[in-house]
């Protein structure tokens, strides 16, 4: 959700005196390149990622009734190698291709088939994981944590802390904390 270019951010991060940085466009890689190569060129490394959009809970990519799929979830992936980077491609790809309704999704199938190399933070308020802490669903909370346990592994599972000085930030770190720790 930032408003950096590429350039600038790798030049940044280097005076920063950071060793790496990573770029999670919305639904898109189409910075991909540039980036890898502006962090090359500053001598910084380039963690490449997506903040994806999934299908509704119970819902599939190939899914498209307005009543029930017109709204979708954020996730972030990042690349942890080449494996992870052609799977987020593929994910990308089908996103797209398969799953296009108001925007490019895709669902746990996909994920199941594609998260390889990756891994995955809870992500923002937009997040699933945030929305059912915030609407008191604290086992459905616990289920989606498991399940992305499950799919990514617990080593490549994060839950997100974000604090921007939004309320609802504010009132869903505490349970975010809470479920990460159990």
């Amino acid at each position: 959700d930032g408003f950096c270019r590429i350039d600038g951010l790798a030049k940044r991060v280097k005076e920063l005196g950071q060793t790496a940085v990573a770029v999670t466009d919305h639904g898109v890689m189409y910075g991909a390149i540039d980036f890898y190569r502006a962090c090359k060129k500053e001598g910084v490394k380039p963690i490449i990622g997506c903040e994806v959009y999934v299908a509704p809970a119970g819902r599939t990519r190939h899914d498209k009734i307005h009543e029930y799929d017109s709204e979708s979830r954020h996730l972030v992936l990042l690349c942890k190698n080449e494996e992870g980077y052609r799977n987020l491609m593929q994910l990308d790809s089908a996103a797209y291709t398969e799953g296009m309704y108001y925007k490019p999704r895709i669902d746990n199938e996909i994920l199941r088939q594609h998260s390889g190399g990756l891994v995955c933070l809870s992500a923002c308020l937009a997040g699933q994981l945030p929305q059912l802490l915030l609407t008191g669903k604290m086992k459905e909370a616990e289920d989606f944590v498991h399940e992305y346990q499950d799919i990514f592994g617990k080593e490549n599972f994060f839950v997100e802390l974000q604090d921007h000085g939004i309320s609802e930030q504010k009132k869903v770190a505490p349970l975010l904390i809470d479920i990460a720790k159990k």
